[in-house]
């Protein structure tokens, strides 16, 4: 198993065990601004009823990027960490 595997595994546990479901869920990423990283993590989220707020930095170098979704169970939660996965310099927090 990856380290990225176990993450998952044991972030899986945790929500299962901790949240009730259906239930808002705050994703929070941090992207630079040098490309259009903002439109591709809206993209992810399209269509799915998120709200989505985001706050540059005092640099102005990176947005920080916050969506609430409502998710139906834990597997959806990190079905949408591994979509945005992809997007060049995202960090997950």
């Amino acid at each position: 198993m990856t380290e990225k595997e176990a993450f998952y595994k044991d972030l899986k546990e945790k929500l299962e065990n901790n949240t009730k479901f259906p239930s808002d869920y705050l994703y929070k990423f941090i992207v630079p601004t040098s490309k259009n990283q903002v439109k591709e993590v809206e993209a992810v989220f399209n269509n799915t009823g998120a709200v989505i707020t985001t706050k540059a930095s005092k640099t102005g170098k990176y947005i920080s990027l916050s969506v609430v979704l409502k998710v139906k169970n834990a597997d959806e939660v990190i079905a949408n960490y591994y979509a945005v996965e992809k997007i060049e310099g995202l960090i997950s927090l």
